[in-house]
């Protein structure tokens, strides 16, 4: 097997004035101007930090947007994590190959090996950008796209961050696609989440959400363990045709049995009935309740299993351990990252055990 096929080589090049521009505050969004090579094709681009609190970190992510030609493989944008925080460096990837499975919208993601300036920068997760372009390549319906930008995309009337209520329901979320119209229908939604009576939410709400993608992506945050999944690293998608919400997953890299941080996460941090208002409410109902409960069932037979899950987390280290060997910021923990096998492998097999004790929960 050509492993090096399968990792591409990217050659970014900065100015060296525009790399110290772009390094004198790491916080700015400003992008500046620059050139990536990928197989042997040169793209004009603009660059810029990406993240929140990763940018503080020695290896840094990147936003990538095609100047010239204005789209590369049919993407206008493409992020390139650095995952430094996972040992495994396969988290995010896992993640959203996991929600795939699962059959919830997710972006796709594939590892390359970035030099800047000629030096070698490391191992990164190139993953596609949640855009029109996104809708696109399914062939799905055009419809608005909400990202979820901190912890007040909870689906409430009331602020996660200061325990008041919102001043407005757009609070959280950042319009990434349509117009006006796109953020009152979000905010409508919510505005009914909320104010349904318990008699007609059943029946009210499933002209609004996709009961059943909605469900899997729960699921999905449910067994990957993303303890910000719930109000926060999510996109909101309104599917034009059917008018109805579905929800795609993002930044997946605290997952697998590790934290925000990298620790060891324990088994049982993140509760079954999960949290925000949407879910809390829909759980309250039997005919969801149990239809969660049986999806849960289902996809601990099938997807959330050692037997599935392990040797996808093998062909994912095995493909790119020779480039982590090369990476400036890993490759004096390989012994770690030789470990990771073991703590994604212990963890599913805990995680199970919590899951099947609390099962009973939805009953």
């Amino acid at each position: 097997m050509d492993e090096t096929a399968k990792v591409p080589q990217y050659k970014l090049f900065i100015n060296p004035m525009d790399l110290r521009e772009l390094r004198r505050d790491i916080w700015i969004d400003e992008p500046i101007p620059a050139q990536l090579t990928v197989d042997g094709k040169r793209l004009e681009i603009d660059v810029a930090y990406r993240g929140s609190h990763i940018r503080d970190l020695p290896k840094k992510s990147y936003q990538v947007s095609f100047y010239k030609p204005k789209t590369f493989r049919g993407s206008k944008q493409i992020h390139l994590n650095a995952e430094f925080k996972d040992p495994s460096l396969i988290r995010n990837k896992l993640s959203f190959d996991f929600f795939v499975e699962l059959g919830v919208l997710s972006p796709h993601s594939h590892h390359i090996f970035l030099n800047q300036n000629g030096k070698a920068e490391g191992v990164y997760l190139e993953i596609e950008a949640v855009d029109e372009n996104f809708l696109k390549r399914r062939n799905l319906p055009t419809g608005g796209i909400h990202y979820a930008v901190d912890g007040d995309a909870n689906f409430s009337l009331m602020s996660d961050l200061d325990k008041e209520t919102k001043k407005s329901l757009k609070l959280g979320y950042e319009r990434k696609v349509g117009g006006p119209e796109d953020d009152y229908n979000l905010q409508e939604f919510i505005f009914n989440i909320n104010t349904f009576s318990k008699n007609e939410f059943e029946k009210e709400i499933q002209k609004f959400v996709d009961i059943d993608k909605y469900l899997r992506w729960v699921a999905g945050v449910i067994f990957t363990s993303n303890y910000d999944g719930f109000v926060h690293n999510y996109a909101v998608y309104r599917n034009g045709e059917t008018r109805l919400f579905e929800i795609i997953p993002w930044d997946y890299d605290a997952t697998w049995g590790r934290d925000v941080n990298g620790k060891i996460m324990e088994p049982d941090y993140v509760p079954i009935d999960g949290f925000n208002t949407l879910t809390a409410r829909l759980l309250y109902v039997d005919t969801f309740r149990k239809q969660y409960r049986k999806l849960l069932e289902d996809i601990m037979n099938h997807q959330f299993t050692v037997e599935n899950m392990i040797p996808k987390v093998e062909k994912l280290t095995q493909l790119i351990r020779p480039f982590v060997i090369q990476d400036p910021y890993k490759k004096q923990d390989i012994d770690i990252f030789d470990k990771e096998l073991s703590v994604i492998k212990n963890y599913i097999e805990e995680r199970r055990k919590y899951l099947y004790r609390k099962l009973a929960k939805l009953d």
